[in-house]
């Protein structure tokens, strides 16, 4: 019998209202410096995100194009007309 392979775990996606973004790859980690990569920066552009070459991090621009999650006074129940 063939078992299924493990899912993959989706990349970590970080919401943020800039559209310049920094990732070390190791920011949520206390003292975790060494555990990370190269301090970059990165700008997200007209697709309303952005990944970190990496560590594979994506970060998604509040009210973007790329944003799928309700915003703040949104029905999450409502769907566009």
């Amino acid at each position: 019998m063939i078992k299924p392979a493990p899912m993959i775990q989706p990349p970590e996606t970080t919401r943020t209202s800039k559209t310049r973004v920094s990732c070390d790859g190791a920011s949520d980690i206390p003292d975790g410096a060494a555990l990370g990569h190269p301090r970059i920066f990165l700008e997200i552009d007209e697709k309303g995100y952005v990944e970190c070459g990496y560590c594979d991090r994506r970060f998604v621009l509040i009210g973007g194009p790329a944003d799928n999650l309700p915003q703040h006074g949104e029905d999450e129940g409502a769907q566009a007309a």
